[in-house]
């Protein structure tokens, strides 16, 4: 396993177990802020070699899972180039230092993944600085929680589909039809699209989407040599949790988990490194990997 874990613990004392007392922060929030900092691997993650000199394209990669997916695989040997919006640049250098304490080259690209023109420069740019562009890992996402129908408008149900699901198809559409062969998109989805809660309503139903998009771009893909799969999780420790939640969630979040617990980032980045490896993964396409941390999904 990548990631150095002492056999003789439980997994559920792997990881910070709430109540967490966090300070609220306002959308998109910042791990600086965070009191319990979540863990992105980097102090455990070893890596194996298995993305030598591929090029890796990741949304959200200025913290949580993109974070700890953009240090896992600079470890395996990949460059890195992710987005992250202007207002998370203190984060997103914390990224790029630990990529580049990687021995591999970074591109940080600042922006808003809703608008169409900013998802093809990404591309664009990731294949001008590295010459090409082997994976494409369409993680970031926007949610908040309310309590009743009403209270969610209009302007934020669009902005969730459009960061949530409309920029995977942007980035899809200009990525896929470049990427070399034997190449990999890995889509974030949720436990949240097949165990919908109310108070997530619009970001469940695009995690819901995210779902049948990824198993119905597996087939288109397939004509370019490229697998196409999504990634499931559950609760996770990011600064999303306490910047989108009132108090009150997020000091129990995770508590109802069968390990009792949210998982940290560094936990799934492994799964992401698999599904990016053609080695270690080259028969597994349309495929959702449940990360729910016991969940059952259906």
């Amino acid at each position: 396993m990548p990631r150095s874990t002492p056999t003789e613990i439980h997994p559920s004392e792997l990881g910070a177990k709430p109540p967490f007392e966090e300070k609220p922060q306002r959308p998109p929030g910042s791990e600086k802020d965070m009191r319990e900092k979540p863990d992105h691997g980097e102090e455990s993650y070893r890596g194996l070699d298995r993305l030598r000199d591929k090029a890796l394209l990741i949304t959200g990669g200025d913290s949580g899972i993109g974070k700890a997916v953009a240090i896992a695989s600079a470890r395996e040997g990949a460059d890195v180039a992710f987005s992250y919006l202007p207002e998370e640049e203190e984060d997103a250098q914390e990224t790029v230092k630990w990529v580049r304490k990687a021995g591999r080259r970074v591109l940080p690209l600042p922006g808003d993944i809703q608008q169409e023109d900013y998802c093809r420069e990404l591309v664009e740019r990731t294949i001008h600085e590295f010459g090409y562009l082997d994976i494409l890992v369409n993680n970031a996402a926007f949610q908040m929680t309310h309590d009743k129908i009403e209270e969610f408008s209009s302007d934020e149900w669009d902005r969730t589909f459009r960061t949530n699901i409309y920029a995977m198809f942007y980035l899809a559409k200009a990525a896929l039809p470049r990427m070399r062969k034997g190449g990999a998109i890995i889509n974030t989805a949720s436990v949240q699209a097949y165990q919908p809660k109310g108070q997530l309503l619009a970001y469940a139903t695009t995690k819901g989407a995210i779902v049948t998009f990824t198993k119905a771009l597996s087939e288109l893909a397939v004509e370019y040599g490229v697998r196409v799969n999504a990634v499931a999780p559950g609760p996770v420790w990011t600064p999303l949790i306490p910047s989108t939640m009132e108090q009150k969630h997020v000091q129990k979040f995770g508590e109802t988990s069968p390990l009792h617990r949210p998982a940290q980032p560094a936990e799934l980045a492994p799964a992401y490194v698999f599904l990016a490896s053609q080695q270690e993964s080259s028969y597994v396409t349309g495929s959702i990997m449940d990360l729910t941390g016991g969940r059952k999904l259906p």
